[in-house]
């Protein structure tokens, strides 16, 4: 029995199950009460399954880029799971998690979420039944820097996924629980204590401390690269 968690938007989920099988889902709604929730929501498909947590063989968790504060819950739930239970922690990128959940094999894949000040989050991918190829990685892009590289998608899907035309749709902890055991899919992370998830650009707070001084913020938790 596996945990999946996925907090990377406004619409976080957990899911119990097998790798590549359905499991028992629940979803919270709202990015403020990731914090609050996230946890009764994990008791609560445990309990559909009559399973405890000390039966988990593994966590995996959406790492993003995303919401920050929601990707920032999420993490500090998976790392005190697994050091708690001594289980290993696997990951796969949120856009990826969205891709995965279109029942569209080897098709090409537009997953976007919206990274504000006019930018996505954006990522391509072709998802096999037992394989994901990344066609284009996951980063910030301007709406026209995407037509180019990704000019003639057959989906686009995401949180954002309307502003290109596609259907706004939500990665899953139920898609998540998928990706493992896939090629190019969810991979285990040697060192869960020290990583940190893909944020994708710095925090709004930040960006604006930035702007002001005109220098980048050292040390910050928020940033990538």
């Amino acid at each position: 029995m596996w945990l999946a968690i996925d907090t990377a938007t406004d619409r976080a989920s957990v899911a119990l199950g097998l790798p590549g099988g359905t499991g028992v889902e629940r979803t919270v709604a709202g990015a403020r009460r990731h914090a609050a929730e996230l946890l009764p929501a994990i008791r609560g498909a445990l309990e559909a399954e009559g399973a405890r947590l000390e039966q988990i063989e593994g966590v995996l968790l959406s790492d993003g880029p995303g919401s920050f504060t929601g990707l920032r819950v999420g993490a500090s739930v998976a790392k005190a799971l697994v050091q708690t239970h001594g289980v290993g922690l696997w990951t796969a990128p949120s856009l990826m998690v969205c891709a995965a959940g279109l029942d569209q094999e080897g098709r090409l894949v537009l997953a976007v979420a919206d990274a504000l000040r006019g930018e996505l989050f954006a990522a391509a991918y072709r998802v096999w039944t037992g394989a994901v190829e990344t066609v284009v990685p996951a980063s910030v892009y301007p709406p026209e820097r995407l037509r180019v590289l990704v000019p003639n998608p057959d989906l686009i899907t995401g949180p954002a996924a309307g502003e290109l035309g596609g259907v706004s749709a939500f990665p899953s902890a139920r898609a998540l629980l998928g990706l493992m055991g896939k090629s190019g899919g969810a991979r285990r992370l040697p060192d869960p204590v020290s990583w940190s998830p893909e944020y994708g650009r710095p925090a709004e707070a930040q960006a604006k401390w930035e702007r002001i001084h005109g220098r980048p913020l050292s040390h910050s938790a928020g940033r990538t690269g």
